[in-house]
């Protein structure tokens, strides 16, 4: 009982597997880092919608009062209350109001927590109002060396051009 296989029935050779699998492993060499950078991206936009609360409230007091609020003036609100989220360690507004008429700053501090990547470093959001024009402009931005999130791990509208 000898059987003959046919030529097109056999398989693939030891040679085309080894093939394929150092394939697969430059291909997963490649992706995991970007794929861990999208982890820790995604991670920083939960950091900013967390910074929400404040941004909206200092927005209501401008708009109310014509000027950005003081550190007192939020300090009673959800803003300086602990967030609710596993990335977020906190999310701290400082301003000072002075005179209506001159420009007022409001600096929300946000700092991250749980990743390597994130943990105890920051980024701000910096409000600016001028009277003059109405305008309430806010820039994001993160510290330079080790306290600030890596830039690319920031949203496009906190990196600098």
């Amino acid at each position: 009982m000898n059987r003959t296989v046919p030529k097109s029935a056999k398989g693939f050779t030891l040679i085309e597997l080894m093939i394929v699998i150092a394939i697969i492993g430059i291909l997963a060499a490649v992706a995991l880092p970007r794929y861990q950078d999208y982890t820790v991206r995604a991670k920083v936009s939960e950091l900013l919608l967390a910074a929400g609360p404040a941004k909206l409230a200092a927005t209501e007091s401008v708009q109310i009062k014509g000027v950005m609020p003081t550190t007192a003036d939020l300090a009673s609100t959800e803003v300086q209350n602990e967030p609710n989220s596993g990335y977020v360690k906190s999310v701290i507004y400082a301003g000072t109001s002075t005179d209506a008429k001159v420009p007022s700053i409001g600096v929300i501090t946000v700092t991250g927590q749980t990743d390597p990547r994130l943990d105890g470093r920051i980024f701000t959001l910096t409000g600016t109002y001028t009277p003059d024009t109405g305008q309430l402009i806010w820039v994001c931005a993160a510290p330079t060396g080790d306290s600030g999130i890596d830039a690319k791990y920031l949203p496009a509208n906190c990196k600098a051009p």
